[in-house]
């Protein structure tokens, strides 16, 4: 057919296939054919499957630079996270990434490392390239981080913690309710001495810090003696030395509330090589019920995250924004789950 000659005569002059190749494929204008593939509203269903079916045929591959300059934003979000080593930030990514790549969009994942200034660096890089949106994590950064983001004007969703100013749009839980909630129930089951043990100290680990306090001040039982912070990355080999550290300081401990479940998993590990029985001598707590939590022995108390339910949220919520969408609410609280097994 003419066409299709025209089509490779094309290819073969430039090495790529162009929008226009599709949508002479298609037997549509070019126009309608960047719409239908941009999965634009008020296309036509039926257009919208000619047109993919035609760029399903050639392979082609839509040119991100071009969708940039046509449109003054790319095809990519930037997704920005403190660790790819965290298992809760895995969970949270998958979810984004099933969400956003049926619609057309590509994530970019820039790890922060907990820095502020790499935070900073790493927005600077990737608003440079024009991002349709953006993906952060929690809601402490720096001021011109934050005035980075404001000045853009790139729709933007901020993870794992909610917001009450206006015009901020998040998806999470109350970190701090979360911290007394678990606090409250090793209260509750007869523990006074309760000490709290939290590693690298980001914003959501403080605000369960705070939660745990507020629990113990309204019972009468808050003691700062209790409390071992230490900023150095959590992790499992981390969790058996501070139980170690904490039990000779303090022999009198009844109960530990870890701030994450790697730091109490090691803590748990700790406890069985020194013979000391959980629960019985010692309650032990986690947060976020991260994978073999249930397996440990005992299997451990700790509280459930939603983090893949707060990436798909986000990522949801952020699509619509990105549409021009209305958004309602802005502030989204999944809650979380207290999870309460043999550690207490």
């Amino acid at each position: 057919m003419p066409h299709d000659e025209e089509r490779q005569r094309r290819s073969r002059a430039t090495g790529r296939l162009t929008l226009a190749d599709v949508a002479r494929e298609a037997g549509v204008s070019p126009i309608t054919a960047s719409r239908a593939l941009r999965g634009t509203r008020g296309v036509d269903p039926a257009l919208v499957q000619r047109v993919q079916e035609a760029a399903a045929r050639l392979h082609y591959v839509p040119d991100p630079a071009a969708r940039a300059l046509a449109s003054a934003r790319s095809a990519h979000v930037a997704v920005l996270i403190p660790l790819l080593s965290n298992a809760l930030f895995v969970d949270l990514l998958d979810a984004v990434q099933r969400t956003l790549m049926p619609a057309g969009y590509v994530t970019l994942i820039g790890v922060t490392h907990y820095d502020a200034a790499e935070e900073e660096a790493l927005l600077r890089n990737y608003l440079a390239h024009r991002p349709s949106g953006l993906l952060v994590t929690g809601l402490d950064r720096t001021p011109d981080a934050a005035a980075l983001i404001a000045a853009s004007g790139v729709p933007c969703v901020h993870l794992m913690e909610t917001s009450a100013s206006a015009g901020q749009y998040s998806v999470g839980l109350s970190q701090q309710a979360a911290g007394r909630a678990i606090t409250e129930h090793l209260l509750a089951a007869g523990r006074r001495r309760i000490a709290f043990v939290g590693a690298q100290l980001d914003p959501r680990v403080l605000q369960r810090l705070e939660g745990y306090r507020e629990a113990l001040r309204a019972a009468g039982a808050h003691d700062p003696g209790l409390e071992l912070l230490e900023p150095a990355p959590s992790s499992l080999a981390l969790g058996a030395r501070l139980l170690e550290r904490l039990l000779a300081r303090r022999p009198d401990v009844e109960a530990v509330f870890f701030c994450n479940d790697d730091l109490a998993q090691g803590g748990l590990l700790a406890a069985l090589r020194l013979g000391v029985a959980v629960p019985g001598r010692l309650a032990v707590a986690g947060f976020n019920d991260l994978a073999g939590s249930d397996q440990m022995l005992p299997p451990l108390t700790t509280v459930r995250t939603p983090r893949a339910e707060i990436g798909r949220a986000a990522a949801t919520m952020l699509l619509r924004l990105m549409r021009g969408e209305a958004v309602e609410p802005a502030s989204l609280d999944l809650g979380y789950e207290l999870v309460v097994r043999g550690s207490t």
